[in-house]
């Protein structure tokens, strides 16, 4: 073997065993990420959820292959609607594109020469009405979703409480497009009922949407309201790729996906999302969510009844705030015993390897909360054990805690 022959091998040999390391590596390693226990729901900037080795595998088929993208989304359409009751369905690029696409279907039916004008909307309807307490911030204002169709958010009510009066009042104004409701942990003031509300719509001839991004366990409730169009994420407890579902009536449906040909350019799903999103309806169909949500009961007890005899902390199992159907875990802080108090101890978590997210809406009544669902009972380990550390170390070690674990 030549000079030149034996250094090209060795060179093969080489870039070889660096690929094999590098694929040994996690990702975070490789690349120098942040590790993350993610306590905090199905939160974007953490990720938002975690897919299984089906859908994996589906989205690397996607990737590797060619497809007529109209019959993806005609499967979709047709999957979507018996894995859901709805009539039709569609899968587009995020639920945040899907507020804006259904907006903008509700001004532009399927006409061509409308769908092609906007953001444009002379001539149109464009009044996008919601009450003020559902104008959530997700991340950023659902109402620039609306705008961003050429739509005008008109807030019905105030932060405190919408009244069905108020809301047909501005229904009744012509030039109204669409009623958009948000069913979310994060809307504001008295809850209105969806039903009541989607039927004082369509009692104007006004179409109803529903944005329920997190509420995939309930798409059957939300349809039960009579909405015209009801988004969920395809992400989020469903565990597929990013996308968002756009659910509901054909020809409501059928408008959605007209606007590929307009806005919908910028917010179309892919091949692999679409192919991902129908591996996780599969796997949800499978799923016997009786039993899932016996687990997910178990696991919030096993973790309150093991934080609970850390110092200066008391732990219980407390309803998702939406209804879908498992617990979250709540953690009360008493500073005078535990050392931190709720904001020091949420901030301590978060400042670990691997950082520890967890809800902290009411820390300043001395409240977190974590929701345990895609954690590991290694995960929740620990999170327990680092809990130990930091109360321990606070509170100089009173109660002589422990580690404590899930399965100890």
């Amino acid at each position: 073997m030549g000079l030149h022959e034996h250094q090209g091998l060795h060179e093969q040999q080489g870039l070889h065993e660096q690929r094999e390391l590098r694929e040994q590596q996690g990702l975070h390693e490789r690349y120098g990420l942040t590790r993350l226990i993610n306590a905090r729901g199905p939160f974007t900037p953490a990720g938002v959820s975690r897919s299984d080795e089906r859908v994996g595998r589906a989205v690397a088929d996607a990737l590797s292959g060619f497809f007529v993208m109209d019959e993806l989304h005609d499967l979709a359409d047709r999957t979507l609607a018996r894995a859901t009751g709805a009539e039709a369905g569609t899968v587009v690029h995020c639920t945040s594109s899907a507020i804006t696409l259904s907006v903008a279907a509700a001004m532009t039916g399927e006409s061509a020469e409308r769908i092609a004008a906007l953001p444009d909307t002379g001539g149109l309807p464009a009044r996008v009405v919601l009450p003020a307490g559902h104008a959530v911030d997700y991340g950023h204002p659902l109402v620039q979703d609306i705008r961003l169709a050429g739509g005008t958010p008109v807030l019905s009510g105030s932060d405190s409480a919408c009244t069905l009066e108020e809301l047909e009042k501005d229904l009744a104004h012509p030039g109204t497009a669409c009623l958009v409701l948000v069913s979310s942990r994060l809307t504001r003031g008295a809850r209105i009922p969806l039903a009541e509300a989607v039927a004082a719509a369509h009692r104007r001839g006004v179409p109803a949407i529903i944005d329920g991004a997190a509420q995939d366990f309930r798409i059957g409730e939300l349809l039960d309201t009579g909405a015209d169009l009801v988004l969920v994420s395809g992400q989020k407890y469903l565990g597929g790729p990013t996308a968002g579902l756009v659910l509901g009536r054909a020809a409501a449906v059928r408008a959605v996906r007209a606007q590929g040909k307009g806005i919908g350019r910028a917010m179309k799903a892919s091949k692999e999302a679409i192919v991902g999103t129908l591996a996780a309806l599969e796997a949800r169909q499978e799923l016997d969510v009786s039993a899932w949500q016996r687990r997910q009961e178990d696991k919030v007890a096993r973790f309150a009844a093991r934080a609970g005899t850390l110092p200066g902390l008391t732990a219980h199992p407390v309803p998702d705030p939406t209804g879908l159907p498992f617990p979250r875990a709540a953690l009360r802080v008493d500073a005078t015993r535990a050392g931190p108090d709720a904001p020091a101890l949420a901030d301590a978590l978060k400042a670990g390897d691997p950082q520890i997210w967890l809800y902290t809406d009411r820390q300043d009544e001395g409240e977190l909360a974590l929701e345990l669902v895609p954690l590991s009972d290694e995960e929740v380990d620990v999170v327990l054990s680092t809990l130990t550390e930091i109360v321990a170390g606070g509170a100089g070690g009173a109660g002589g805690a422990g580690a404590v674990s899930l399965s100890g």
